[in-house]
């Protein structure tokens, strides 16, 4: 097996301080690191990673190393690996494989030498180390106790698979967490995605006409965000709740086609393809801003963009010009990849601790219990999610009510009336 292969072994120094400064900010998975540094419950567990290479994903992988585990890690998306943090993890012996951008081949080679580990855990996110687990190595399942899922769009492919009966070994839907979605998804991607907008493009959000396709955790903490910078809000959407509960949370509700003429900023999170197609690219106005807050670069049909266009250059940092054959200028973001990595650092680390700790949970916990499992899609343990936040919250010093016992008798007394 390689040992790694990354871009500059020179940046890891660097890379160590960013990592260092995220361990700062991630008091839960530290808390975990120091308890089961020691028993290393993890020994003889050897875990696949395919996950964003960030300072906070170091975190997670030294995290799992010192709780006994053994780590192969490769990057989720092309475009977002941060060199500085993989040479750290380098010169600390992890086998990484993983450089910022990467071709579709060198991506899926990088997968492919982690799958050389022989794991007995996989750490997915958009499921490609599951596919490619199940396309090409099937010979690598029985030795598996399980793995993760990290996000929603690699949630929704997994179930596809077992419901097609095509899912060989268990996972855990790390997404559906509460400590997952409901922060990471919300919080995270909403002020992460104005952070690579911003640093991408320099614009003033104030005053815009800010559109969010899609109303799921991701697209509401993005609207919250543009609300809160001055935009006015419009949101796509093809569920009638989520476009009911999008209007009632005060925001403009219409299909892409109407609202391609009035947008000046285009932000997808909807985890299917072609949101963002020819039709409504040849009704923006001239300076529309296009990306991506979905896993794959599929949302914003950049293949219709470039057949409407004359031109293309790179213009800023992870922003794209095209000057379309009727004269006008359209923008996209990080190539339509995921414009909060492709742009900017990600999400902070105070809110992927809560993620990240979910995860190395739900690696304990197949490593417990997932070979008496079948293949199937698994929640995340309700009791791990509680401990979880009250973890979380014990660290930010806040303190809450407990039941009384009188109480917790009330609860289960259903013979008392008015």
């Amino acid at each position: 097996m390689t040992e790694y292969k990354v871009k500059d072994m020179s940046l890891a120094e660097e890379g160590r301080d960013l990592i260092d400064y995220a361990e700062k900010h991630m008091p839960v998975l530290m808390h975990l690191r120091e308890k089961y540094s020691k028993t290393k419950p993890l020994k003889g567990m050897r875990i696949a990673g395919c996950l964003h290479v960030t300072k906070e994903t170091a975190v997670l992988v030294e995290t799992l190393r010192a709780a006994g585990a053994e780590v192969a890690w490769s990057g989720c998306n092309p475009l977002s690996t941060n060199d500085k943090v993989a040479a750290a993890l380098a010169a600390n012996n992890v086998p990484v494989f993983a450089w910022h951008e990467l071709t579709k081949e060198e991506y899926y080679w990088c997968i492919e030498q982690t799958l050389k580990s022989k794991p007995t855990l996989t750490l997915d996110d958009g499921a490609d180390l599951i596919f490619t687990l199940h396309n090409k190595h099937s010979e690598l399942i029985p030795n598996l106790y399980g793995g993760s899922e990290e996000t929603t769009t690699g949630v929704i492919r997994v179930r596809a698979m077992a419901e097609d009966g095509a899912l060989k070994y268990p996972i855990i839907a790390v997404n559906d967490a509460d400590t997952k979605h409901l922060f990471d998804n919300v919080y995270g991607t909403g002020q992460s995605v104005f952070d690579g907008l911003l640093r991408a493009s320099a614009i003033l959000v104030a005053g815009k006409t800010v559109v969010i396709g899609g109303y799921g955790y991701c697209g509401r903490g993005m609207a919250t965000r543009a609300k809160g910078m001055g935009a006015d809000v419009v949101v796509t959407e093809v569920d009638p709740v989520r476009a009911l509960q999008a209007r009632m949370d005060g925001y403009r509700v219409m299909k892409m086609d109407d609202a391609a003429p009035i947008g000046d900023v285009f932000l997808t999170a909807t985890g299917m393809k072609d949101v963002v197609v020819s039709r409504h690219m040849k009704k923006m106005k001239s300076g529309a801003i296009m990306g991506n807050a979905g896993h794959y670069n599929v949302e914003v049909n950049e293949p219709d963009l470039l057949a409407l266009s004359k031109e293309k250059k790179r213009v800023r940092h992870a922003l794209d010009q095209y000057e379309t054959k009727d004269g006008r200028f359209l923008y996209l973001l990080g190539e339509g990849r995921l414009v909060n990595l492709a742009a900017g650092e990600g999400h902070p680390s105070s809110v992927m601790d809560l993620s990240f700790s979910c995860q190395f949970n739900a690696m304990m916990w197949l490593t417990k219990n997932g070979k008496g499992l079948k293949p199937a899609v698994y929640e995340f343990p309700k009791e791990l999610d509680r401990e979880t936040a009250m973890m979380k919250l014990q660290t930010m010093g806040i303190t809450i009510d407990e039941w009384t016992e009188e109480q917790r008798r009330y609860a289960k007394a259903y013979n008392e009336g008015t």
